[in-house]
């Protein structure tokens, strides 16, 4: 998937665009919503299969996505374009616009079909048979497309969003239309963005029709772009040293995990924390770190004592032990602004008191649990946070007054005050063990040399991803792409800037 847009380019669930759709209409001069979806989608269409000299198969729906297809379908064939349209509907239940659009593509020389032409090598696909806000499972005849769709070889183009994916979740209903490219029309979709969705929507391209959204009705969701990194750090004086740089503790590194919390320590060094010092639960740990010797290490006693510190992490490797549990009821008591991952989530989760004082924390508190952690906090299942991930991770932020990314792909940061933003960075080589203690170490980094909460969550969430994006072009995976590898990749894009 391939979605070049703005940082704070606006997202909306399917309430919000049906709300701004209604707006719209109500004007005095409505614009014609479906030609100009219809138009802009056939400009993609246009660039797509220009030069192939292949057909194109255009398949409408029952509901207005039909409608837009039907459009797309005019305007190809009216730049000689071999067209041929299937329809899957009853004509006298067509909304007035789409059966609009179904008298001028006859008016223009176009018939339709009821079921799919036979195999042929066509130069692109136009899927409009199902549009935002599918609710059921996908079954019989659309089923059957789909699936015809999806063995295919040519070339797909979504309309506003694959068919068969829930434009708010990013779900599959049953199946759904692998694209090569998606237009989604007025804004963004959070299903484009996260859980499934990036697997079916190939390059995003947003229309917004000449509506200005905001404007209409003011965004809840955002996206996460490279400018965040912008605003993370500021530019350093010369005349500066290792004290104007902030200082990382972090609590983890029980036995048999000591080098999750080494993780986080590297990666808070290499991200320009001045000084960093690793309180390790194991009691038998090396003194010192080989591979970074300039981390500092120490036990979980000292490192609380310290009085410098600007940020703590809790969690990497920390541990399920009763010293755990201790050590973060010590922490989330502190007047520092807490990372909180891994286990010091799962403490939180299965202890009422541990819960209780972090949402009575008055400093910030950033967690960055993933589907799993994220639902032993709400006491519900994976299943249900990963069917609807913006609102598992609003749930988590309003629930305890912290700042949350819900890890994964697409991953949803959210705020108390109930905005959130979806990241597009990052690659299937972060499915292995470590990243998370990376991420942990990343956003402490960025927190503890000044940068706003809110804004050292998203800019270390991008980064992170981005840095996994830059290693694999550089050779290292997708598969096998390790942890560590992440960390230098990220030092050399944080000083792009």
């Amino acid at each position: 998937m391939t979605v070049r847009l703005a940082h704070n380019t606006p997202i909306y669930r399917t309430a919000d665009v049906r709300a701004i759709e209604a707006a719209t209409v109500a004007t005095p001069a409505p614009p014609q919503l479906m030609e100009k979806a219809g138009l802009a989608a056939a400009e993609i269409a246009r660039e797509v299969s220009s030069g192939t000299g292949k057909p194109v198969l255009v398949l409408a729906g029952p509901g207005n996505n039909g409608g837009d297809a039907l459009v797309v379908a005019r305007h190809l064939k009216q730049w000689y374009f071999n067209v041929s349209v299937v329809f899957a509907g009853d004509e006298s239940k067509l909304s007035a616009d789409a059966s609009a659009a179904l008298r001028a593509w006859r008016a223009a020389g176009g018939d339709i079909a009821g079921a799919l032409p036979a195999a042929q090598d066509w130069g692109l696909v136009v899927d409009g048979i199902f549009g935002i806000g599918l609710e059921r499972e996908v079954t019989g005849r659309h089923a059957e497309w789909i699936a015809a769709v999806n063995r295919l070889r040519s070339p797909v183009l979504a309309l506003d969003v694959p068919s068969g994916l829930q434009s708010d979740t990013g779900r599959v209903m049953g199946s759904a239309i692998r694209a090569t490219h998606t237009v989604t029309f007025i804004a963004l979709k959070p299903g484009l963005l996260t859980l499934d969705g990036p697997d079916h929507c190939g390059d995003v391209h947003v229309s917004a029709l000449g509506l200005d959204a905001q404007k209409l009705r003011p965004a809840q969701g955002f996206l996460i772009g490279g400018e965040v990194l912008d605003g993370a750090l500021a530019l350093r004086a010369r005349n500066s040293h290792k004290g104007d740089y902030g200082s990382v503790g972090i609590l983890g590194g029980d036995h048999g995990m000591v080098g999750a919390a080494l993780l986080a320590g590297r990666a808070a060094l290499k991200m320009g924390c001045g000084r960093v010092y690793v309180g390790l639960l194991a009691r038998d740990a090396h003194p010192v770190d080989p591979a970074q010797p300039e981390l500092m290490l120490r036990t979980a006693d000292e490192v609380l004592k310290l009085g410098h510190l600007t940020c703590l992490a809790v969690g990497p490797g920390l541990g399920q032990m009763p010293d755990a549990a201790f050590y973060l009821g010590i922490a989330l008591e502190s007047p520092l602004p807490l990372v909180l991952d891994a286990d010091a989530l799962n403490l939180i989760a299965a202890d009422i008191r541990l819960a209780e004082t972090l949402r009575k924390r008055l400093v910030p508190s950033l967690l960055t649990p993933h589907p799993a952690e994220a639902a032993r906090l709400l006491g519900s299942s994976t299943r249900e946070v990963q069917n609807d991930r913006v609102s598992a991770a609003t749930a988590l932020a309003t629930g305890f007054g912290s700042l949350v990314v819900l890890k994964g792909v697409g991953s949803v940061c959210a705020a108390p005050d109930g905005t959130w933003h979806i990241n597009t960075t990052g690659n299937p080589g972060m499915a292995s063990a470590g990243m998370g203690d990376v991420l942990t170490g990343i956003v402490a980094a960025l927190l503890a040399q000044g940068a706003d909460p809110k804004t050292a969550l998203l800019a270390g969430v991008h980064l992170h991803g981005a840095a996994a994006d830059y290693a694999v072009a550089g050779g290292a995976g997708p598969v096998g792409l390790i942890a560590t590898e992440t960390i230098d990749a990220a030092r050399a894009l944080l000083n792009r800037r």
